[in-house]
């Protein structure tokens, strides 16, 4: 009889890497329910629960079956043509077919004629036992285990010496309870049982003896010390670092992907609040923020206007009576990392910025690029050619001094202890140097923006630099041939392409996307090729970006395809575009003009959209013309003052003209003069309906 009850199985390991915790977990359960759902043991209305801790990877399955039931299967064994004679009687190779499966020729009455393609085939239906819960278990672990998403495999030998398993972690105990029952599986060395292990230091019991499936998380909580649930141990530490900063009269950095590794890290937590010597202050906070969270896991502790506080929570795996001691060991430990930190700062400001730019050129940056001092210089170039576009003559000198300063701080030992500080510390450096803060912003600013949803630069320098930076390094990697190829992309050049345009369109700079990839390309010596391969790059991406923030494919489509050089100019058009979807003609509209589209691409000489009104024979092309005479003027206003909804908008008036021009007039007469001049009526159309975008593209 087949009965229904949770399952529970969990593997006990050595120390997990916490940083991929979390994910191990959630993978480890999910293909553990996928396959049991798939070989019938579990039904949709089956539940997981992932249970992830430092030293085990769990998971807890509502209603799973003890055994799956029968499955009816219908197995293909041959056509028809070669599996019977003319007669109808079974030829040799359909004996020898079912004489494998454990056949005979008694079932060829019942054998199934079905079409296949284009042929008609022999079926054989039957009906599969379902899978017993030791069985499917069995398999289901071992492709959940197949498919963990593990960083690195650890080799090992198994306690008989002999064996070798790879695994993420040496494994050393299996739970497998289908209620009250144990599973009869084994994997990595190990049979199933319903022991394991708690707390290294404050379980209640050694072992844990798990009684049922719906028992585990409590037993493990209340006689283990673990709290074995990743989210639940998650959310108990963010409770305990909020109640420990608000007492303490602070707030702790905010960084969540900090908190899921140091969740890795404890099976029990307990946040202590600690301190350090307030001369350490005088460092700037970022980089004592950095030493903290990434040498200490620590969780500094911030004041209410968001300056760094000589106080910091760390996050204990034990909970003695008297934390003293913990709290003083993380202490001494913390000093030497601040220390340093200090050294640094203070030996880095002895030597101004300037002094190291002449270094970069030591430093490699491509070996068919040239060096860091190279590309400075390259950087520098394109700076103040877009300063140059900008109109600033001031502009120029300013931006092109933060971009010759922008990579020097790369070569300061604190640059080259904490990569991360990159440009932060450059800002620094610069105002020690007595450099303007507008100047020090656009040094930091010049990585700007490093991600998605990053801020951009703060200031005109900013803006200038990093986008000569990014364009920089986009033609330059493209003209030795390093284009992105599918997930690949080494050189992140689609969060360069994103930053420019995210510079480019959300702060609506006077700049045209072709121009400034020509002068990058010119200063780096590439031909104009390079540069319209990166322009395609970039609006491939700018495709991506805009279906991204909600537009629809058509929308962004008309617009894009039109390669708008102005990029602030493409959310205006999108909205006009989607206004002019709206209007009642706007389907009739982008139908006739995809229809003059097709007609002008036919031609093999260019069309000029000019007319010869004298040449004008029947009533629609005059009144067409009348039409575009009155439109036109008014489209193109309002297209010149950037007010593309109302340039659509007024294109409305056309469709009764155009649909009576298709109906009532043939543009490919014989008349070479009269052809030409229909031809050039309809360039006139299609240049009035596509200033904006690519009307066509809208067309359903």
């Amino acid at each position: 009889m087949t009965t229904s009850n949770s399952l529970l199985i969990e593997l006990f390991v050595e120390e997990l890497p916490p940083k991929a915790l979390k994910k191990l977990g959630e993978a480890f359960a999910n293909t553990l329910i996928d396959s049991l759902k798939t070989q019938g043991l579990a039904d949709e209305n089956s539940v997981v629960t992932p249970y992830a801790s430092p030293r085990r990877l769990a998971a807890h399955v509502t209603g799973v079956a003890t055994q799956a039931a029968d499955k009816p299967v219908s197995q293909k064994l041959m056509p028809v043509s070669v599996a019977l004679t003319g007669d109808g009687q079974a030829t040799p190779a359909l004996l020898k077919k079912l004489a494998a499966m454990g056949l005979d020729a008694g079932v060829v009455p019942q054998l199934k004629h079905a079409p296949d393609g284009k042929a008609e085939s022999l079926f054989y239906d039957s009906m599969v036992k379902g899978a017993t819960l030791a069985v499917g278990l069995q398999k289901a672990l071992d492709e959940a285990l197949a498919k963990l998403p593990i960083p690195k495999v650890m080799t090992y030998q198994l306690a008989d010496g002999w064996t070798t398993v790879n695994f993420v972690r040496p494994a050393h105990g299996l739970v497998a309870l289908h209620g009250a029952e144990v599973v009869a599986i084994s994997t990595l060395g190990l049979n199933a049982g319903r022991e394991t292990q708690g707390h290294r230091f404050e379980a209640v019991a050694h072992p844990v003896s798990i009684k049922t499936a719906d028992s585990y998380a409590a037993q493990m909580e209340e006689e283990g010390a673990v709290i074995a649930s990743f989210g639940e141990r998650r959310a108990e530490i963010e409770r305990q670092l909020q109640a420990a900063a608000e007492k303490a009269g602070g707030k702790p950095i905010d960084d969540a992907a900090l908190l899921d590794e140091v969740t890795g890290l404890v099976e029990r937590p307990n946040v202590l609040l600690c301190q350090f010597e307030a001369e350490y202050l005088e460092v700037p906070q970022e980089c004592l923020i950095l030493t903290m969270k990434a040498n200490q896991k620590y969780f500094p502790l911030l004041d209410a206007a968001g300056r760094l506080t000589n106080q910091f929570l760390i996050v204990s795996n034990i909970s003695p009576a008297d934390p003293s001691a913990v709290i003083g060991g993380n202490e001494r430990v913390v000093r030497p990392r601040l220390a340093d930190a200090k050294f640094f700062f203070d030996q880095d400001r002895k030597k101004p910025l300037a002094s190291r730019v002449e270094a970069l050129d030591k430093v490699v940056y491509h070996n068919k690029l040239g060096s860091q001092g190279v590309r400075s210089q390259k950087v520098q170039l394109i700076a103040a050619a877009i300063a140059s576009m900008l109109d600033s003559k001031d502009l120029e000198a300013r931006a092109t001094l933060a971009a010759s300063l922008a990579k020097t701080d790369l070569l300061t030992d604190m640059v080259g202890e904490f990569p991360e500080l990159q440009g932060i510390m450059g800002r620094y450096y610069a105002l020690n140097d007595g450099l303007s803060s507008e100047v020090a912003d656009a040094i930091e600013d010049h990585y700007k923006p490093r991600f998605a949803g990053d801020e951009l630069p703060r200031n005109e320098v900013g803006l200038c630099v990093a986008l000569a930076d990014k364009l920089e390094t986009l033609v330059g990697l493209f003209g030795i041939g390093q284009i992105p190829t599918g997930d690949k992309d080494p050189f992140a050049l689609r969060r360069h392409a994103l930053g420019v345009i995210r510079i480019l369109m959300e702060r609506d700079l006077p700049l045209h996307l072709d121009a400034l990839l020509a002068v990058a390309a010119g200063v780096r010596g590439f031909p104009e090729a390079v540069a319209v391969q990166v322009g395609a790059f970039m609006f491939e991406r700018l495709s991506g970006l805009l279906r991204e923030q909600g537009y629809t494919a058509q929308e962004v489509d008309a617009v894009v395809s039109q390669r708008p050089q102005r990029l602030g100019d493409i959310p205006k058009r999108l909205a006009a575009v989607r206004e002019f979807a709206a209007l009642p003609e706007a389907q009739s509209l982008a139908a006739a003009n995809k229809r003059v589209g097709n007609i002008l691409k036919k031609v093999e000489a260019a069309v000029e959209p000019v007319t010869n009104p004298y040449l004008f024979q029947e009533a629609a092309e005059i009144a067409l013309n009348a039409a575009l005479a009155e439109v036109e003027p008014m489209a193109d206003a309002a297209f010149d003052t950037g007010d593309y909804a109302a340039s659509l908008q007024a294109l409305a008036a056309l469709k009764g003209p155009v649909d009576a021009f298709f109906d009532g007039v043939m543009v490919n007469v014989e008349d070479a003069n009269l052809r030409a001049n229909r031809l050039g009526l309809l360039a006139r159309l299609h240049r009035a309906m596509n200033r904006v975008a690519d009307l066509s593209r809208l067309a359903v």
